[in-house]
């Protein structure tokens, strides 16, 4: 009796025993194919021109909670990286010529992920305007029509508020950040805490990461590879070559249009997301220029052709 005790004991501490084993076997290849470090910081870093302060002990912390973020979101930042391909070329040359910081591109990353996004909120589009603040910088809104999902038109208004934010603050770090919490409740905080810049203040919670988020977005799309994105220039959406359209007049049936075209619906709905019904009164015979994708430019081997021999 006592011997089989004895064998019974002996084979549940040799079954825990390679159990232990086992596992730590598992944890030792586990951590050989796959490990989570901390991130390296700069020691320096500009926005829009102007000094971040990474040497305070908040600023730095602020900033490293949302590289951690966006650089273990793995496949989240690689689709952004994928898409600002397309898009953010477009964006900068339109900052550049409003003699806006491209820094600012970074801003409709954070805003709608370069998409045509509805906040619950109401904001919309790449830039997610209000329809007030839309009107107010001259976007057409309306039924029929929604400029706020143009991305040409709504980078130009972009441009228009980030302009008078500098003029009114005098940084442009402040106004990024009035681009989230609005100017008038940007200049009632600096007034209430007496201060002068965006990284001495006190803010909500979305406001309070708004540029940290920015600038986490910024490190990464300059250095990917630094942070273990990898791809290839097949990897990326490229953008699709185009022609313009001019429509000065109503149309009854936009799949009708789109067929005449040479394209379906669903194309010129890609291509003019602005068009909001599948027709268009335009009783004021306003000119719209309706982007059309070129001929043979749904295949993607010919979008990717085009986009190496413009390299």
């Amino acid at each position: 009796m006592i011997t089989f005790l004895f064998l019974g004991i002996v084979f549940l501490v040799s079954g825990f025993i390679n159990e232990k084993e086992e596992e730590r076997g598992f944890f030792d290849s586990f951590k050989d194919k796959y490990s989570i470090h901390a991130l390296p910081l700069p020691d320096t870093l500009e926005f829009a021109g102007e000094t971040v302060p990474v040497n305070y002990f908040d600023v730095r912390e602020s900033l490293d909670r949302e590289l951690l973020v966006n650089t273990y979101w793995q496949s989240h930042t690689l689709l952004l990286l994928k898409r600002g391909n397309r898009h953010l070329a477009e964006i900068e040359s339109i900052l550049k010529k409003h003699e806006v910081p491209v820094d600012m591109k970074y801003i409709p990353v954070i805003e709608s992920e370069l998409t045509n996004a509805v906040s619950p909120a109401g904001a919309v589009g790449v830039w997610q305007f209000l329809e007030g603040t839309a009107k107010d910088y001259g976007l057409e809104v309306n039924n029929e029509v929604d400029e706020r999902y143009h991305i040409k038109k709504s980078t130009e208004a972009a441009c228009n508020f980030l302009k008078d934010a500098y003029e009114k603050f005098g940084s442009w770090t402040l106004a990024a950040a009035s681009y989230n919490f609005g100017r008038k409740a940007v200049s009632r905080q600096l007034k209430r805490q007496g201060a002068d810049s965006y990284y001495n203040l006190v803010l909500n919670e979305e406001t309070a990461r708004y540029v940290y988020r920015i600038l986490a977005i910024k490190l990464i799309f300059e250095n990917p590879d630094r942070y273990g994105f990898n791809f290839k220039f097949d990897d990326l959406y490229h953008s699709i070559p185009t022609k313009q359209v001019e429509l000065d007049s109503s149309v009854k049936d936009f799949p009708a249009f789109a067929a005449e075209q040479g394209i379906n619906y669903k194309l010129l709905k890609i291509f003019n997301p602005w068009l909001r019904q599948n027709y268009l009164t335009n009783k004021r015979g306003k000119t719209y220029l309706i982007e059309i994708p070129e001929e043979n430019y749904r295949d993607y081997q010919n979008i990717l052709n085009t986009a190496k021999q413009s390299k």
